[in-house]
């Protein structure tokens, strides 16, 4: 597997840049930039890792991913799956736009930028609007464009309650060589947790001894390989759940990686502090409710 550089270098040549992707998945890789990425997912589902956090995003979500915050959206992969369609905004506040932050006027903006560095999604009740002004700010060109820019600025800074990405601080911004690393271990553990990975297996793939990568996935992740491993799968789970169309609990605890049903009733409710049933039965309850 080919690790490709963690730093991904976004054009200087406008103070806001916009980006619209229509393929079949999202760039599959764990990387970082300077810029504030903004991100409107209009199709697809699957997975969003922000530092060691995991969120499920569907159409309709937006992202908040901060300055230099290593990230991947996971796309779902498989029959039936018509792949992603997002538009994607990407600003640097510590750029050409740090002069006008200092001003006045943008005293809130900056407070709101600085506090919420960990990055966030946006609630859904100011989703529609949040999009809406996104989509003008695609579609106009020059002054228009920055002052399009500056009103969702001064939106964002309305919001009320966004919902963090991370719980807790952000971990350590990582050299590109400690970067590269951990991008090729959080890649290698995304595409094969549905299969019996060992901490052998991951070492070897880390090039160290299990003791050694032990220490130096905590040291970088703040987790357990296992823990981290056991929270990829659950979320998978989660997302069958949702998604309806499951034989069983029990097919859906085999295809995402569990060996035994009772283990994972157990890992699925220290993590989500329910039982498969009972959040099944929620989820089912706020749709109806929907």
């Amino acid at each position: 597997m080919k690790v490709l550089q963690f730093t991904i270098p976004v054009a200087h040549d406008k103070t806001v840049i916009t980006q619209k992707d229509v393929m079949p998945f999202f760039y599959p890789h764990l990387h970082r930039h300077e810029e504030i990425q903004l991100t409107w997912v209009q199709q697809g589902h699957g997975t969003l890792i922000a530092d060691n956090n995991m969120h499920t995003f569907r159409p309709n979500d937006i992202f908040w991913i901060g300055s230099n915050q290593p990230h991947v959206f996971k796309s779902e992969m498989g029959s039936g799956k018509k792949g992603v369609e997002a538009l994607t905004l990407f600003f640097n506040p510590d750029g050409k736009l740090a002069p006008l932050l200092e001003l006045p006027e943008f005293k809130k903006i900056k407070s709101f930028i600085t506090q919420y560095s960990g990055g966030f999604k946006v609630p859904e009740t100011a989703a529609a609007e949040v999009a809406s002004q996104m989509q003008e700010v695609h579609e106009l060109q020059g002054i228009s464009r920055f002052q399009s820019f500056t009103g969702l600025l001064q939106l964002f800074s309305t919001i009320r309650e966004p919902q963090p990405l991370i719980s807790g601080s952000r971990l350590s911004v990582a050299n590109e060589q400690e970067g590269i690393r951990i991008a090729y271990i959080y890649n290698y553990i995304m595409q094969h947790f549905d299969k019996d990975i060992s901490l052998e297996d991951i070492a070897r793939e880390a090039h160290m001894t299990p003791q050694a990568f032990c220490r130096y996935f905590k040291k970088h992740t703040r987790l357990t390989f296992v823990s981290f491993l056991n929270e990829v799968r659950i979320n998978e789970a989660c997302k069958q759940l949702a998604d309806g169309s499951f034989d069983s609990i029990a097919t859906i605890a085999y295809n995402c990686g569990f060996n035994s049903i009772a283990n994972f009733n157990r890992v699925f409710k220290g993590i989500t502090g329910k039982s498969p049933r009972s959040y099944l039965m929620q989820f089912d309850q706020l749709e109806q409710h929907n």
